[in-house]
């Protein structure tokens, strides 16, 4: 798996947890969070009989949860524990007969587990260690009630790790309510790491198209993940980059599963050079020899930014960020200063990119 030195959330939340420490954990993505609640589960549950199911991770996202997926089938490949997806979007059967044959780890997303739980095929009784993946993004996409109902019905001794890259009034509540005496881990606001390249364009709505052409045109971008903020904005900017030649596929709500993940796959393989998506859709991935984020649609929120920059430059490699900056986006450009700890200096649309190479 490469790992070589443990990031701060690792440092800080691996012990904790072995230790068997119920915990809330202020981490964003791409921090190494999710090893750093996979080897706790590994460690404490590896000598436990294979019969039941032990551990029940959630996610907001089935990318997410077929991400931690892979993650836990490489972290346990010697351990002989089992794991199953449970998410909508693919077959119902496969993961009842998991279910039904007790695998070890259960990570899922709060709506298919609940169809599992209304069916009687899912035995909660012998959970014992429970991670809540991003659970401010399963609060924003209202899986709140979801969520209770599954926790209400897990057995009262067990451990459990929240993760959340903000720590507001729903999670504290949910941590009050569900965890034993929480220890909190802040590892703080990530910004953008130095070797991100940072550049802001203003433009106008109707002119962004013309200035993606001209960024993507240009030989350095070899790879962009692309941010719209709407499904229907990005099955029309992914329509309109095919049209015009561009090696380019999409990521939406709309889409089935397969067809994310297909997508998915073939930009990590390099089949592709642009992947489109919605935040939502795309939430929690990490993939690798990304060169260029561009956001086509400011994100309105400076955590969502700092998500969305930390796709690129990842494993000591640089990367750079493009966002695109119309007249009514104001607010949420101080907003985003105020978090980056510096002015952000906007370049004009059109001015400088051909004089200046994008890396």
């Amino acid at each position: 798996m490469r790992y070589e030195t443990m990031t701060p959330v690792q440092a800080e939340v691996i012990p904790l947890a072995i230790a068997g420490n119920d915990i809330i954990a202020a981490s964003q993505t791409g921090t190494g969070k999710t090893a750093a609640f996979l080897i706790p589960l590994l460690q404490r549950l590896i000598d436990k009989e294979r019969t039941k199911t032990r551990a029940l991770v959630l996610t907001p996202t089935r990318e997410l949860a077929i991400q931690i997926d892979e993650t836990f089938v490489g972290l346990g490949y010697h351990s002989g524990m089992s794991s199953v997806c449970v998410v909508g979007g693919m077959p119902f059967y496969p993961q009842e007969e998991a279910l039904v044959a007790k695998t070890d780890v259960v990570i899922a997303t709060p709506g298919r587990l609940l169809d599992h739980m209304r069916f009687g095929t899912f035995d909660l009784s012998s959970i014992s260690y429970v991670v809540l993946d991003e659970a401010d993004r399963m609060f924003d996409m209202g899986f709140l009630p979801d969520l209770r109902r599954i926790l209400s019905q897990l057995p009262k001794k067990r451990q459990t790790l929240l993760f959340s890259a903000t720590i507001g009034r729903d999670v504290l509540r949910v941590s009050k309510e569900y965890l034993r005496d929480p220890i909190s881990v802040q590892i703080g606001r990530q910004v953008p790491v130095d070797a991100v390249e940072q550049r802001f364009f203003a433009v106008s709505q109707r002119n962004k198209i013309d200035l993606i052409m001209d960024i993507l045109d240009d030989r350095a971008v070899e790879s962009a993940l692309i941010f719209v903020a709407t499904k229907r904005g990005v099955q029309q900017l992914d329509r309109t980059l095919y049209k015009a030649g561009f090696s380019c596929d999409a990521i939406h709500g709309d889409r089935t599963q397969e067809e994310r993940v297909v997508a998915l796959e073939k930009f990590r393989r390099g089949e592709i050079d642009f992947l489109v998506a919605t935040d939502v859709a795309s939430r929690g991935l990490d993939i690798a020899n990304v060169s260029h984020v561009i956001n086509y649609d400011i994100p309105r929120d400076p955590d969502d930014y700092i998500h969305r920059v930390g796709r690129t430059a990842r494993a000591k490699k640089k990367g750079a960020a493009i966002t695109f900056v119309t007249s009514d986006d104001g607010d949420i450009v101080r907003r985003i200063e105020h978090a980056l700890g510096h002015k952000i200096e906007l370049q004009q649309e059109g001015s400088g990119r051909r004089r200046r190479p994008l890396r």
